[in-house]
Order: C-alpha cells, then sequence, then structure tokens
C-alpha cells in the first residue's frame, strides 16, 4: 500500500474531486502552445466572485451587503485587464459590462476566453456576443480548480493585498460563532460602493498593474508592453469604443427580433415601444432587429432603414431609469398576487406601471432601488444613452471625480480616499446619435 501513489488512495477512499488536490498540473495546452498563450489577448480568464466585504448605501447608510465582482484577466501577462462591480448577483449584465470596459480601455477583444460552467456563459446572447467578436469560449471542466488558477489566484490576491486592509471586510467571518454584535462587519461596515469601486480600480489599474508577479518576475506591465514589443500591438484586431459597438452588446429578445404593429410599435419583454419611424407603410407588419437596455428599461432600439433608432417606451416617464431587475421583481410579484385571488387574470403593463409607481411598492422595490442608484453612481450606464438622473447630475455638479488624482493612504487596518480633485465633464460625450450605414 506505500507504493501506491497518494492520488490513487485518496480517489479510492474519497472520491476524484479530493483526489484532484494530488494529481499532475497540465503544463502545457499542446507540445507547442504553452498553457497560458504566448501574446497577450490570446487566452483570457472571466470569472465572477463575491467580495469579501460589506457596503453601505450613500443615501440611506443602510447595509447592502456583499458586491459581486467579474474580474478579466490575460493569461499571458496576468494584467487585470477590466472590472465590473455590482450588488447583483453575476448575469449576461456582468458579461456584457466587463467586455465593455475591456474594449473601451484597450480597444481590443480577447482572442479565446475561459469560463466556468456558469449559465450566464452558457447563454445564446453570450455566445453570439463572442462570435460577432471572432471570440473562442472555452468552458473548463468542473471541480478541476487549476484549470481557472490565473483568476482564481487574482481573487485571493485582491482580497490579502487590499479587501482585507479595509474597515467592514468579512474575513472574521470565518469563524462566525464567536463573531459577537462590536465586531461584526455588518456593523462596521462604513464603505459605500462608489468609493470603494474607485479604490478598487485604482489598486487593480496601477498598484497591482505596477508590482512584480511572483509568477512572472516582471510586473504584469511590462509583460504587457513586452508582448507588444515582441509580438506586435495587432492594429488589424482593433475594435472601436463606439455607438456601434454598445448597441451590439445589448441584450435582445429570444427571436431577436419583433413585428411593427401600426399604432403600437414593436413589443419587447412584455411593453410596447415606439418611435415616429413606424409611421411608414413598408415599415409597418414588418419584423425588425430588436435590443434593449437592461438598466434603463425606458428606451429600446429597432435597426430600420439600415440604423439603429431609438424607441420610447408607451410607460416612458414610469420606466426610465428603471433596471430589468426591478421590473421583474415587481412582475413575479404580481404574478404571485394573481395566483392568490380568486380572479385568474394576466399581468398587464397598466398594472405592472401602477404597481411600480405605487407606495405599496417601496417596501418590496427599495433595496432593488438603491442598488441600482449605486451603480449609476459608479459607471455610466452606457446602452447608447445615458440614464437622465446621471445626466442631470453631471450637468449640475461643476466638478467629478478624476482618478488619476485619488490618493491612497494605506496602513494596517484600512484604506481612506482623500483629496479628490475634480473636473468638469463633457456632456456632449454622453448623447446618443443614432449609427448609420452599419
Amino acid at each position: 500500500m506505500k507504493k501506491t501513489p497518494k492520488y490513487d488512495r485518496v480517489k479510492s477512499r474519497k472520491g476524484s474531486k479530493a483526489a484532484y488536490a494530488s494529481g499532475e498540473f497540465i503544463y502545457e495546452l499542446w507540445e507547442e502552445t504553452p498553457r497560458h498563450g504566448d501574446r497577450i489577448f490570446e487566452i483570457c480568464h472571466l470569472d465572477h466572485t463575491e467580495l469579501d466585504i460589506e457596503l453601505r448605501c450613500s443615501i440611506t447608510d443602510k447595509n447592502l451587503g456583499r458586491p459581486w465582482g467579474t474580474f478579466l484577466v490575460d493569461a499571458f501577462s496576468r494584467r487585470l485587464l477590466a472590472i465590473y462591480i455590482s450588488f447583483d448577483p453575476p448575469s449576461y449584465r456582468s458579461c456584457m459590462m466587463v467586455l465593455r470596459e475591456c474594449v473601451k480601455r484597450y480597444s481590443r477583444f480577447p482572442s479565446t476566453i475561459v469560463v466556468d460552467g456558469g449559465k450566464e456563459f452558457e447563454s445564446v446572447y453570450f455566445e453570439t456576443l463572442l462570435t460577432r467578436n471572432r471570440c473562442l469560449k472555452v468552458r473548463r471542466p468542473s471541480a478541476k480548480a487549476r484549470f481557472g488558477n490565473v483568476v482564481e489566484r487574482l481573487f485571493g490576491t485582491t482580497n490579502k493585498m487590499f479587501i482585507n486592509n479595509l474597515t467592514g471586510n468579512t474575513q472574521i467571518m470565518k469563524n462566525v460563532r464567536q463573531v459577537t454584535k462590536e465586531v461584526n462587519p455588518k456593523n462596521n461596515s462604513i464603505w459605500k460602493l462608489e468609493n470603494f469601486g474607485e479604490l478598487l480600480n485604482e489598486w487593480a489599474y496601477k498598484i497591482y498593474d505596477q508590482t512584480d508577479h511572483t509568477g512572472l518576475g516582471v510586473s504584469p506591465y511590462d509583460m504587457y508592453e513586452q508582448s507588444i514589443k515582441t509580438g506586435g500591438a495587432r492594429e488589424v484586431t482593433r475594435v472601436v469604443y463606439d455607438e456601434t459597438f454598445k448597441i451590439l452588446t445589448l441584450p435582445t429578445t429570444k427571436k431577436g427580433e419583433a413585428k411593427v404593429l401600426p399604432g403600437y410599435g414593436v413589443k419587447i419583454n412584455r411593453i410596447y415601444y415606439w418611435s415616429p419611424v413606424f409611421r411608414n407603410g413598408l415599415v409597418e407588419n414588418s419584423k425588425v432587429f430588436v435590443r434593449y437596455d437592461p438598466f434603463n428599461m425606458g428606451i429600446a432600439y429597432a435597426f430600420v432603414n439600415k440604423r439603429w433608432v431609438e424607441l420610447q417606451s408607451e410607460k416612458y416617464n414610469i420606466l426610465k431609469s428603471r433596471s430589468e431587475k426591478e421590473v421583474n421583481i415587481a412582475f413575479e410579484e404580481l404574478k404571485r398576487r394573481a395566483k392568490l385571488s380568486e380572479k385568474k387574470q394576466d399581468v398587464t403593463i397598466k398594472m405592472l406601471t401602477d404597481f411600480i409607481n405605487s407606495i405599496e411598492s417601496e417596501e418590496l422595490l427599495l433595496i432593488q432601488r438603491l442598488k441600482d442608484k449605486a451603480l449609476r453612481n459608479l459607471y455610466v450606464i452606457e446602452g447608447g444613452k445615458t440614464s437622465p438622473e446621471r445626466i442631470e447630475q453631471k450637468s449640475t455638479s461643476n466638478e467629478s471625480i478624476d482618478n488619476d488624482n485619488i490618493k491612497l493612504v494605506v496602513n494596517n487596518q484600512s484604506k481612506e480616499l482623500v483629496n479628490k480633485q475634480k473636473k468638469k465633464v463633457d456632456i456632449s460625450e454622453l448623447k446618443f446619435e443614432s449609427y448609420e450605414g452599419l
């Protein structure tokens, strides 16, 4: 028995999962190909994690829980290409926003993306988005963490080097039975999503990016620049971050198109959307490609006359700046009430908007509204058009946070944000213009 390898012994006793830690490493994908590729943007890893910190609302100071982070990492240089954080669990929205951030920062799209078995990675929307940008999706085997060690290790590095130094981190909750009220992170949290997001970007894009990586011997930034020198900038693979790209990253319906009904417009997710361009006999009763903004259910887009046209909802004043998540929560509540009532009736758009605008929905939708508000304060949600509240906030304020001038004060317990210098924002960059000749 002593001559039997440890892997075989553990596998016989405890199964393949327990024996995986004693198995052999895979150092190469093929004989001629390194496991992390031989250039930047060749192999990238995309994954989600629940960050180990409790955050509060910037308006009510109420604890909103732990945020979710979506990381896109370049396997060759170990550079953190894009980060997206939100209170909502991982979904296609997280994938959309992190890929947008990558193209916005580098004007490049990964050639291969390695993902796990999450449902958000198996959707038709995600497959279509990758195919449109000539990207190959590789699904790593389940219960084998080494295939995603690049991004999994980065999650641990983020917690150890950054999050565990902030007040309100949840590392003490590993021994939850010993935690008292005085040291509970839910009671001691002080960070807001907006401030935490700015600090996380500062740490990821500057501090971690320029710190020597133990697996490389150099910093991710130096490895990235060295790859450009040896492999070229590859200008032909550039992806322009414009309105066309942003609209094409928006989700669509199951069919991908909708029929134009005279006087009503197109129906997307139980809601009718209208535009004056539908007043055309050649367009009426025809099917057009449609897309909607998951962060603003008041608007949608249709491909009419070889260009994308912005549509407004029939209940625009109520649905503007309402997220898809909030509308779905209200719809499920109305369906539950309809089942309990004696009158069996379908949920109409009037019932839905009346409920969203009513006082009784405040308690049900308040938490989601606060989370969406924090997300809008951190990101300019771009679905072709910025949310009206964000534009108003930018235009009425003469200043906005400049991330380049944020300084970090690091000690053993926390990092505080100091000396925020501010400057004006060009509002014209946030306005939507229809693109012709797509």
